[in-house]
C-alpha cells in the first residue's frame, strides 16, 4: 500500500460494475473524523460520476471495523461546545445526504463493529449485511451526546419505536443476529463468507435497471415523509422516464425473447 492510500480515510475503487468505498482507519477502528466525514462525500460523488459503476459497496479495510463511532479525541479541539458542535455536523450532514441521494444503491458490508455514527452511515445504505458476531449500538448516553434527529428518524422508521427506544436508552451493543431480528441489518452471513456474499449480491444487483433502481430509492425515500411533504412530482417524473427509456424496450425485448437483459442506464 502506498503512503498515499495509507494516509486516505477512505479509499475509493472503480471495479466495473461495482465500487467500493473503504474506511482506511484500522489503527482507530474507523472512527469518523472530520475528514472522514468529508471523504465518504467526495468518495460517493467520485463513484456517482462513473457510468461504469452501477452498486456501490461501503466496508472497512479490515474485518475488524466498519465504524467505531466518532473519533472523541477531535471532540476537545473541534465540538468543545454547541457553537462548534454545529458547524462540525456539516460534513456529517453533507456525507449522510451523499449517501442517501445517491442515485446508485449503496450496501453496507459491515463486520468487526458498527457503534454510535457507524449506525447512522450503515442506516444511510440501502442494503446492510453484517457478519455474524459483528457487534452494534448506540453509546451516546454514556458519553452525555444527544444522537442527531435524523438519525434517530431513520433508526424508528427501520427497527420501530419500541427498539430504537431499547437502542437509544440502554446505550447497549448487541449482536447482528440480534440486529437482524429487530431489522437493522437485511442479512447476516458467517464472517469468512461476508465479501464473496456481498460481492455476489451487489453483481447480481447490478444486472438491473439503473434508472428503475434509481426511481425506486427516490419513491421509497419520498414514502417516508409527510404525504404533505412528498415530491411526488419528481417520483412520476422519474416513474415515467422508466417507460420512455431504451431499457424498458430492452427489458420486454429480452423477456420476449427470454434472455437476460443488458441495460445502458438510458
Amino acid at each position: 500500500m502506498s503512503e498515499n492510500i495509507a494516509a486516505d480515510p477512505l479509499i475509493v475503487r472503480h471495479e466495473t460494475p461495482l465500487g467500493w468505498l473503504i474506511l482506511n482507519r484500522p489503527q482507530v477502528r474507523n472512527a469518523l473524523n472530520l475528514r472522514t466525514w468529508q471523504r465518504i462525500a467526495e468518495g460517493v460523488a467520485e463513484l456517482a460520476s462513473d457510468d461504469t459503476v452501477r452498486v456501490i459497496i461501503m466496508r472497512g479495510a479490515t474485518p475488524e471495523a466498519f465504524i467505531a463511532g466518532a473519533d472523541i479525541s477531535e471532540f476537545p479541539a473541534m465540538r468543545a461546545d454547541a457553537e462548534q458542535a454545529r458547524k462540525y455536523r456539516d460534513a456529517p450532514n453533507n456525507a449522510i445526504s451523499s449517501l442517501l441521494q445517491s442515485k446508485k444503491p449503496v450496501i453496507a458490508m459491515i463486520s468487526g463493529v458498527c457503534i454510535g455514527g457507524g449506525v447512522q452511515v450503515a442506516l444511510s445504505c440501502d442494503v446492510r449485511i453484517a457478519a455474524r458476531g459483528t457487534r452494534m449500538g448506540i453509546p451516546a448516553a454514556r458519553l452525555g451526546l444527544a444522537y442527531p434527529l435524523d438519525g434517530v428518524i431513520a433508526l424508528a422508521h427501520t427497527v420501530g419505536h419500541a427498539n430504537a427506544r431499547d437502542i437509544l436508552l440502554s446505550a447497549r451493543l448487541f449482536e447482528a443476529d440480534e440486529a437482524y431480528q429487530m431489522g437493522l441489518v437485511n442479512r447476516v452471513v458467517e464472517g469468512a463468507e461476508l465479501e464473496a456474499y456481498v460481492r455476489d449480491y451487489a453483481t447480481k444487483m447490478a444486472t438491473n435497471a439503473p434508472l428503475t433502481m434509481a426511481a425506486a430509492k427516490v419513491a421509497i425515500r419520498e414514502s417516508l415523509r409527510d404525504p404533505a411533504d412528498r415530491d411526488s412530482k419528481t417520483v412520476a417524473a422519474m416513474v415515467a422516464r422508466c417507460f420512455d427509456s431504451e431499457d424498458y424496450k430492452e427489458g420486454v425485448r429480452a423477456f420476449l425473447e427470454k434472455r437476460r437483459p443488458s441495460f445502458g442506464g438510458r
